[in-house]
């Protein structure tokens, strides 16, 4: 509601170019609430407001509206304007902001940049996408094992409000490998000793990325190790930029989302859900569905095979939906659990034989206890107490096969190179669709005949 209220004062400095109302604006709140109080403006709005402060605050703001409002104000603003704000940003937000411009409105802009700035975007560009290269920053506390304490400090109260973190401060010899860290909360306690050399405060059983390393490789030792950040290194151990733990969120932000996609039967999704193409979301939604529409057309042909056993017992025919889904459902509920172990590294393709044994256990408990109401309900539709133990026998058999199919199938798909997300649960739903029609009516037809 205070956003709505402030938009009319907000237009009213900006019709009468009142620049000292907007610069306190721009400077009295945090950076976070500025930019929430700015949502209402049109974009040409946003920007000639942001003109009325420094470029260091302006860029502080900038960071906090949506990405695609950002990189439309970059791609329709004043090309001078526009590359002043981006070598004000971090490295790695201003490369993610400009590989999705326009190439020639890139090309623009890059060539009003610093020559340093040009070089390091370019860089970082070079590196492929998914990587801790293309992921990282290089603004960090990167000093000289050789520094006292006491330049360290004068050191970093030059740079530090260029840096985007001084969690740690980087101790590098004279080729720029890295050596060691040193904390800031070292640093502080070593101010009594304002002449020790970092090389003698840094611990050097540090844990590092490579540039060329998998992202989700790089978050999960972040996560592991609850590190704030964590140094990038090329092949020589050369320090080439940081990996801060906002960065790591994302990714696991991301992963998470894609990871669940798989599970959906449906290929990520690179883009905003209202923003893909309507074409392209058909083609991940419809490459799986296809599959299923495939395995349900088996179904019918097994379906086909006992005509004449589903004729006699017309009651039989009431149950399937019930048999089908409980297969199915227990068999995706063990593949999500296993694809999830899988992912967080809990579970290892070696440890089959002890998933196995534990699906098993848990699938008699599941199935002992979804059987016994299924006998209540076999004794209420069924022609004979007799015949009503189908319903039992065959949930108790669906469901263990269920768990075993659903926990055996990822570690078989990630053995062989496969996504175990993407194609488990479409593959377990098929899988125990037929073998769930296939093992209730030769139940039936076992029990019927010896009643």
């Amino acid at each position: 509601m205070m956003n709505v209220l402030l938009l009319p004062e907000l237009r009213e400095m900006l019709a009468t170019n009142d620049q000292e109302e907007l610069r306190q604006f721009c400077t009295a709140l945090n950076p976070t609430r500025t930019a929430e109080f700015m949502e209402g403006l049109t974009n040409d709005e946003v920007w000639a407001v942001l003109q009325a402060t420094s470029v260091s605050r302006r860029a502080e703001i900038f960071q906090y509206f949506e990405h695609d409002r950002q990189i439309d104000m970059l791609s329709h603003q004043e090309p001078s304007q526009a590359a002043e704000l981006i070598a004000e940003l971090y490295s790695d937000d201003r490369v993610d902001l400009l590989q999705e411009m326009e190439p020639d409105r890139v090309q623009q802009l890059l060539e009003l940049l610093p020559r340093s700035d040009r070089s390091d975007i370019q860089r970082l560009q070079a590196y492929p996408e998914g990587t801790a290269g293309a992921l990282m920053t290089t603004e960090m506390a990167k000093l000289s094992e050789h520094l006292t304490v006491r330049e360290a400090l004068d050191a970093l109260s030059k740079l530090g409000e260029h840096l985007e973190t001084i969690y740690y401060i980087y101790v590098v010899d004279a080729e720029e490998r890295l050596r060691g860290i040193v904390s800031g909360r070292q640093l502080i306690a070593s101010l009594a000793r304002l002449h020790t050399k970092l090389a003698d405060l840094m611990q050097t059983d540090i844990l590092t990325a490579l540039a060329t390393e998998d992202q989700e490789s790089v978050a999960a030792k972040v996560e592991k190790l609850d590190l704030l950040a964590i140094p990038v290194v090329d092949d020589s151990r050369k320090l080439v930029g940081i990996i801060t733990h906002d960065d790591v969120i994302d990714v696991v932000r991301e992963e998470l989302i894609e990871d669940a996609q798989r599970i959906g039967g449906i290929a990520p999704l690179r883009e905003d859900y209202l923003k893909i193409s309507l074409w392209l979301l058909t083609w991940k939604r419809g490459a799986w569905l296809t599959v299923l529409f495939c395995t349900a057309m088996v179904t019918a042909y097994a379906l086909e095979h006992y005509e004449q056993t589903l004729a006699d017992y017309k009651w039989l025919v009431f149950f399937l939906p019930l048999i089908v889904s409980t297969g199915g459902n227990s068999g995706n509920q063990a593949a999500t659990l296993v694809i999830t172990a899988l992912t967080a590294g809990e579970l290892k393709v070696t440890d089959w034989l002890k998933v196995l044994i534990r699906e098993w256990l848990v699938s008699l408990l599941l199935g002992g206890v979804l059987a016994s109401i299924g006998i209540l309900i076999g004794w209420r539709f069924a022609p004979s107490p007799q015949e009503a133990w189908v319903i039992p026998l065959t949930i108790l058999l669906v469901v263990t096969l269920g768990c075993l199919a659903g926990s055996m199938l990822p570690l078989i798909l990630r053995r062989l190179g496969l996504d175990p997300a993407l194609m488990a649960n479409p593959f377990i739903a098929g899988i125990m669709d037929i073998t769930g029609i296939v093992i209730y009516l030769n139940v039936a037809i076992w029990v019927i005949g010896k009643s």
